[in-house]
């Protein structure tokens, strides 16, 4: 079932990899914006570059986030949510959008799950299962591909409009410069450069890769004029104050961040930090290295938790490959184990199944193995289960051969049913059922009604025979009569030891077993009563017999013993081999009086002597065990007086 169940969830899989793709290119061109940070930290004071450590877009608001954190419970509700977002006039969010394809595609594959193991309980064959598509599924990528577009479009605007912006910063830039070429102009322009300044401020984004250049150049050129600028003290004093409360405030709202529980969200928030202290001017050349050594610290400390943060996830992610090792490796050294049977295959299945049950409770494992290692998991769990699909076809087959070999039994048996060729046909009738014997198992419901109609079939042929031959009764009961007189006459040497029993009992034995047919009702319980009183006497002479031949040979071993220890192991060995000889010859009578159980309701002499000969064969194995048992207490008695 398993391997089902895997190809299901390779297949849900595969379409949350596609559903992906449908929006891929947009979240690869918003985090080129939302994920770029300056790794290099500059040192150098606000007085030449006062630049900040990280350069980024500022995060979602607030509701937004909430947004991306809402709990759906049905696929209805997010494909909603989706329609709504697709044709509403807004840009989409990035983190809602991605929130609500996971959560689709989450429940989706729960469903498909819960499908499967519906169908699977229901009796159905894995092997036939089929995945029914889904109108909601449809519906949810069409959504995506619009928003896929509209949020294409938004980055493409958002592109084109930084493109502008930057040449306006930079046309900015040289009209700053044209300022910045003498005091007495310096003076005059103040006005002018004020206006720029906040043409400045309210110009938003420019590229990326050319915000740090365009801001150094900005920078030096409002340097350069305001060095130039011959204001008086009050006025400059007045910038450079307000100047450095907003820079104050800035910095203390950095260094809140440490307390911040969210770690990303107070990276985020320091981005839109930055972003706010480089568009205020300049405070008074004092306090400039001393600002900017207090933002930069705030900033690294934000810095180094973040960092902190994806380590951490770093190292869960090994120890999940960890994890994952540990139970490919379970489960490559089940495939290594021999199934012999059905019921090996089941205590198998099971350990895999609840090794799989656990493989998804483990998160993932690093991007660069996470695929690798479900690969070698997937594989050996896809052998293991086509392995056993194979064994259970195999299995089938057999049992359908078995099958057919019965039927064929059995036609042959009610083809048989209605003859009157009694001694033939009965002949017959036991050899098909020694040969029924000898096929192996099918079905139990196809195996209970096969030997149902097989049975009928013999019954109806020996009773039909029965009936035939009613004649024979008064015979059967002289016989039946003739054979109690020997019971009786027995019964009376079991009671009373005679010298020559051994021989009366031989001769009572021989006149019994020629003795015909006897009634079929009591078939059963005259032979009952007949072998019981012959295993009594048979017990009682074996005993007294054998008793005397053990002691006659405890009496021998004292010779034997005297010529040597070898002598007594030499007889020894002897022993065991006559031991294991008729251990064998009393397994094979026993298999073979297995073979006739099926017609060993005639009673028919065969199986009376067989039973015989066992027997004896049995009394001769405790003899000779004995006889061993005596060898070895000699030796040790022997050991003992040493």
């Amino acid at each position: 079932m398993m391997d089902s169940q895997e190809n299901v969830l390779e297949q849900a899989k595969e379409e949350v990899k596609k559903s992906e793709e449908v929006v891929e290119n947009v979240v690869d061109n918003a985090s080129q914006v939302e994920n770029q940070v300056i790794t290099k930290e500059e040192e150098t004071p606000e007085a030449t570059t006062e630049q900040p450590l990280n350069v980024s877009e500022p995060a979602e608001a607030n509701a937004e986030e909430d947004l991306s954190k809402k709990v759906y419970t049905s696929k209805e509700e997010i494909l909603e949510r989706v329609r709504e977002i697709a044709h509403n006039e807004d840009s989409p969010s990035k983190d809602e959008v991605d929130h609500l394809k996971t959560v689709f595609y989450k429940l989706h594959v729960a469903e498909r799950e819960a499908q499967m193991k519906e169908y699977l309980n229901a009796g159905g064959d894995p092997e036939k299962y089929q995945v029914t598509p889904d109108d909601l599924e449809e519906a949810f990528k069409a959504e995506m591909n619009i928003i896929k577009e509209k949020r294409a479009k938004v980055f493409q605007a958002q592109e084109t409009e930084k493109q502008e912006n930057l040449k306006k910063k930079l046309d900015i830039i040289e009209k700053i410069k044209a300022l910045a070429t003498s005091p007495d102009e310096a003076n005059r322009s103040y006005q002018q450069f004020k206006d720029l300044q906040q043409q400045w401020r309210d110009i938003k984004a420019v590229p990326a890769e050319k915000a740090n250049e365009l801001w150094r150049n900005y920078q030096l050129y409002v340097e350069q004029f305001y060095d130039l600028l011959k204001l008086n003290n009050e006025a400059r004093e007045y910038d450079f104050k307000k100047n450095l409360e907003l820079k104050t405030k800035i910095c203390e709202a950095a260094e809140k961040l440490a307390d911040e529980p969210d770690v990303i969200s107070a990276f985020h928030r320091l981005q839109e930090l930055h972003q706010q202290y480089r568009e205020v001017g300049p405070v008074s050349k004092d306090l400039r290295e001393e600002m900017w050594v207090r933002f930069k610290a705030a900033s690294t400390v934000i810095n180094k938790r973040h960092q902190q943060h994806f380590e951490s996830l770093r190292s869960q992610e090994e120890e999940n490959l960890a994890k994952k090792t540990a139970l490919c490796e379970k489960v490559e050294a089940i495939n290594q184990e021999e199934n012999k049977g059905a019921s090996d295959w089941e205590k198998h299945t099971k350990e895999i199944i609840d090794i799989q049950n656990e493989w998804k409770t483990i998160g993932f494992a690093p991007q660069k193995m996470n695929v690798k290692i479900f690969e070698r998991f997937r594989s050996t769990c896809d052998d293991f289960f086509g392995r056993k699909a194979e064994f259970f076809k195999q299995m089938k087959e057999r049992f359908a051969e078995n099958a057919e070999k019965k039927k064929a039994l059995v036609e042959k048996a009610q083809a048989l049913q209605d003859s009157t060729d009694w001694k033939s046909t009965s002949d017959k009738l036991i050899a098909l059922q020694k040969e029924w014997k000898t096929i192996g198992v099918v079905p139990k419901k196809l195996g209970d009604q096969l030997w149902n109609d097989f049975l009928s079939a013999c019954n109806k042929f020996f009773e039909a025979r029965n009936a035939a031959n009613a004649g024979t009764r008064n015979q059967e009961r002289e016989n039946l009569e003739a054979k109690r007189s020997i019971i009786a006459q027995l019964k009376e040497l079991a009671d009373n030891a005679v010298d020559d029993a051994q021989e009366k009992v031989s001769e009572l034995v021989n006149k019994y077993q020629e003795i015909g047919f006897v009634p079929f009702k009591e078939k059963d319980k005259i032979y009952k009563e007949y072998h019981e009183v012959l295993d009594k006497i048979y017990k009682e002479l074996n005993i007294s017999v054998t008793r005397r031949r053990l002691d006659n040979f405890r009496s021998n071993l004292k010779n034997v013993a005297k010529r040597g220890e070898d002598a007594l192991d030499n007889e020894r060995d002897r022993l065991m081999r006559r031991f294991e000889k008729l251990k064998q010859e009393i397994q094979t009578y026993e298999n073979n009086l297995g073979f006739l159980n099926a017609s060993s309701k005639k009673g028919n002499k065969l199986i009376e002597e067989m039973n015989q000969k066992v027997q004896k064969l049995k009394d001769d194995l405790a003899l000779v065990r004995e006889k061993i048992k005596a060898i070895d207490e000699t030796e040790t008695t022997e050991q003992e007086d040493k």
